[in-house]
Formats: structure tokens, sequence, C-alpha cells
């Protein structure tokens, strides 16, 4: 796994709602934990933005996934983050598709956009986009 160029910043608390932009039988996830991310600061929450790998509840979906928890990329955010060369990027939802332990995607293609931090991290993934942005 690949470090980030761009400074994204980190704003999906455990608790959030995340949409499935994938094709796997899921619709919606409920955050529960980061990986790879330990507590930093007393009293504060740690947080995921775009390219982080969260571990995840399907909320809504088909039975096969329900109430189970599944890992996910975060693909798209709501809050604008920076790249490198100054551009401020948005998406108009928070958006993941889900992984299996190999890192691979699940399902077999993404519907929307997904960010390019994304790609960079996990070229695995960029196979079943649609667009990159």
């Amino acid at each position: 796994m690949k470090g980030l160029a761009s400074r994204i910043v980190k704003t999906l608390v455990p608790g959030a709602v995340i949409n499935c932009a994938d094709n796997s039988g899921a619709y919606e996830f409920r955050m529960i934990h980061i990986i790879g991310k330990t507590g930093g600061r007393h009293g504060k929450m740690t947080a995921a933005g775009v390219g982080d790998i969260v571990s995840a509840s399907v909320r809504k979906g088909t039975a096969t996934y329900l109430k189970k928890p599944v890992r996910v990329v975060i693909i798209r955010q709501k809050a604008p983050f920076r790249r490198s060369n100054g551009m401020r990027i948005k998406f108009e939802d928070n958006a993941g598709i889900m992984i299996g332990d190999d890192n691979l995607p699940i399902g077999t293609e993404v519907k929307g956009a997904m960010a390019r931090e994304v790609v960079e991290r996990f070229v695995k993934v960029a196979g079943v986009a649609s667009r990159i942005v």
C-alpha cells in the first residue's frame, strides 16, 4: 500500500453512514472502525478519509451481507480535500466499495466516480472503476 500525495481531510468518524458504490449486494454501510489507525490525541476520535480501509457493517442490502462486518475502502467523501497541485476536490456523497482480505474488490463494477488517490493506493480497484476523477 502506497502513501498518498494529497492532503486528505479525515472527516468520517465511526458511526458514519456510507453508501455502497459497487454491485456486491450491499446498499449502505455504517462505519465501525478504521483499520490500521489507533487513537491519537486524548479525547479525539479517529477518522477516515478517501483511500482508507474501514471496517463497517452492512445496514441495507441482500441477506448474505446484512448485519455482517465487512472491509470497505472509501472512494468518495463530501468534505473537500486538497491535491498537491492546489486543486480542491469534493463529491456529493460518502461512498465506499467492499474489498476482501487481499484488498481485491468484491463487486465487478463501480457506480459513479472514484478519486484518483484511491487508484494510486489500490491498483486492482482501478479495474472496476467507471470514472476516475
